[in-house]
């Protein structure tokens, strides 16, 4: 499954390997990728082993509100 969160909490760009590094420690997530420009973080995983309210969890943990995107 193909997912798309939106962040305008984005600050500096480091903020992107932490998502990235964290995000893919969940069980069930395959690849990440930020754009720290737009705000959008797309995430390849499991939709079982780590459902959208997951990836939107740990991005909180980490300080980021994110939501899931239509596109």
């Amino acid at each position: 499954m193909q997912t798309i969160l939106r962040s305008n909490d984005f600050s500096c760009p480091s903020c992107v390997k932490k998502i990235e590094t964290n995000l893919l420690k969940l069980n069930g997530v395959s690849t990440v990728t930020v754009h720290f420009s737009t705000g959008r973080i797309e995430v390849s995983h499991d939709a079982e082993a780590a459902p959208v309210n997951a990836l939107v969890a740990k991005v909180r943990e980490l300080g980021y509100e994110s939501s899931p995107a239509p596109f």
